[in-house]
């Protein structure tokens, strides 16, 4: 058993990574609230674009609206865009994402080539030997549209250039400060089937809205196509950076009741080390004098 001073040295330690883990926690709380406002105040914009991209493209000869919109006779290479932290103590977010990783694209058909968007995503990625062609490292904390707006002109330059057949995304989607979901997302070719939050944006019933487009659907097409598929990316970045300051946040509450409960623990321990040798040393005093009282 651990000597006195020992627990109290324990005990100590504790403490100051109880103080520390309760530190990140507020800073995770302050930095959620501003990554959920950036990405409410994206959602309304995403959904409007989303809603006119699908009226241009669900007309006839879509796929020859756009290169964008074609899909390709036969899928030779794919891209996949990960989007994890650049920091730990999150808890299991970054490796939560890796883990789909590797169950959805192991066993790809084709060769898979990965854009690594976050440091701990890269070194994971590389640790499993993974192709990973290109890396986006130390994002802003508040990062804006034209720092991420980079990734999307690399992948659609990709699927242009033929070096890739089809881009999927990954990244997490923020639903609740207690719940986040890692999903994939088929970036290019553009589907146009469906989104996921910005449904809610369309209209339910009555008559679809009449658009008048100047100069014409083919030149709108070549501006926005490009530019919405960035801005997917951007949204999943948003998305993804509030999911991990919710994970870190509970992760480092979760991390404080621990220690403190460690602490409640160990001063337990340390009562009883001390109870035993008051009792120890009261019994060493009895025996001596009972030793000088026979002698």
């Amino acid at each position: 058993m651990a000597s006195a001073r020992e627990m109290r040295l324990r005990i100590r330690s504790v403490k100051n990574i109880s103080q520390v883990t309760r530190a990140l926690e507020a800073v995770s709380a302050s930095k959620v609230r501003k990554a959920i406002q950036a990405v409410t105040a994206t959602r309304a914009y995403a959904g409007k674009a989303w809603q006119v991209l699908t009226h241009v493209a669900k007309q006839p000869g879509r796929e020859s609206l756009h290169p964008l919109l074609t899909r390709r006779a036969e899928v030779r290479n794919t891209l996949a865009v990960i989007i994890t932290g650049d920091r730990g103590l999150a808890g299991a977010y970054n490796t939560n994402v890796i883990r789909f990783v590797s169950r959805k694209f192991d066993r790809n058909p084709n060769p898979v080539r990965f854009v690594a968007v976050g440091r701990k995503g890269r070194d994971l990625m590389l640790r499993r030997r993974k192709d990973v062609m290109a890396d986006f490292s130390n994002l802003p904390a508040a990062p804006t549209f034209a720092d991420v707006s980079a990734i999307g002109r690399m992948v659609v330059e990709e699927f242009l250039q033929g070096r890739a057949d089809e881009v999927y995304l990954v990244y997490t989607d923020f639903i609740t400060m207690v719940k986040q979901e890692t999903v994939v997302k088929k970036l290019l070719p553009l589907e146009v089937g469906g989104g996921e939050r910005v449904e809610e944006y369309e209209a339910k019933s009555g008559p679809a809205a009449a658009y008048v487009y100047e100069p014409g659907e083919t030149e709108i097409l070549d501006e926005i196509v490009p530019r919405f598929t960035a801005l997917q990316v951007y949204q999943a970045v948003l998305e993804s950076q509030a999911s991990e300051h919710a994970a870190r946040m509970i992760a480092m509450r979760n991390a404080t009741d621990s220690a403190l409960d460690l602490v409640e623990q160990l001063k337990l321990a340390y009562n009883k080390v001390r109870q035993q040798t008051i009792t120890n040393d009261i019994l060493d005093i009895v025996g001596g004098a009972n030793a000088l009282a026979q002698s």
